[in-house]
Formats: C-alpha cells, structure tokens, sequence
C-alpha cells in the first residue's frame, strides 16, 4: 500500500498536477492548518478542491486533527524549539488525539499526504506519514 506525501512550495502548478497524475494519486489528505491563506496559491482550500477534481478526478480532504497546532507551528519556525522537541510534540499530539480511531487504512491507499514545506525533511507530514506506517506496516511511504 503507497501512501505519499508532497508540499507545494516551488512547484508550479503544472509540475504539482503532473505529479499527481503521474502516481495515480486517489485523494489528496490536506493535513495544513491554514488552508484558506493567499500564499497557499493554487493550493488554496476551495479553489485546490476544484482543481483535483477537474484535473485529476482527485478527492480532497482536509484533516484538521492531523495538523500540529498553532503555538507548536509558531514555536517551531520562530526557532523557539528545535525539531527534535516540535517532532516530540506533534506525535505526542497525535497520541493525544487518537486519530487512528478514525481511519480506514483500505482507503489510504494512493492517498496523498499535502502540505506547504517543498521537503519533508522537517515537516509535519513525513512524521505522520511514519506515524501512520507505524499503525500499518503494510503501508510504503513515498515523498513527491
């Protein structure tokens, strides 16, 4: 089972689709806190909507519970706290969340993990994309 994950930023729109399609891409998991905001460009809550489902026939999701929080997001970037203690927190967050209660990993399979960093090397959504891994070990993660 392939669960990917992919950030927008420095990719233009025709790249994003492209990759998409590409991978055959089932349901885009917006796992943002802010989905709303203009610098989210193409991305940008109902506008993206549109656009996966006219491009790509993609579904859309935006899964709050899955993003960290404001102060957490704040602290991080404000360099308040490093990444060991923002990674700490947000799969501490998770626990605390319990948001495997919700999920039906049949349909995980071609989703797609969103959101803004261009590499998951410090961003919240490799850590979810490995939390989730760790509730399923048949999932293979693979970052666009």
């Amino acid at each position: 089972m392939n669960l990917y994950t992919v950030g927008f930023t420095k990719k233009s729109a025709k790249k994003f689709f492209e990759l998409l399609l590409k991978n055959n891409i089932k349901c885009i998991i917006d796992a943002r806190l802010n989905n709303k905001s203009q610098l989210a460009g193409f991305t940008k809550q109902d506008d993206f909507k549109y656009f996966l489902e006219k491009i790509g026939n993609i579904k859309y999701a935006h899964i709050l519970e899955w993003a960290p929080t404001e102060e957490m997001l704040n602290n991080f970037k404000k360099k308040k706290i490093n990444w060991d203690e923002y990674k700490s927190q947000y799969l501490s967050l998770l626990r605390q969340r319990n948001i495997a209660k919700n999920i039906d990993f049949k349909e995980m399979n071609g989703a797609c993990l969103l959101c803004s960093e261009e590499k998951p090397d410090y961003c919240h959504r490799r850590l979810l994309a490995e939390y989730l891994r760790d509730l399923n070990k048949d999932i293979k993660i693979v970052h666009l």
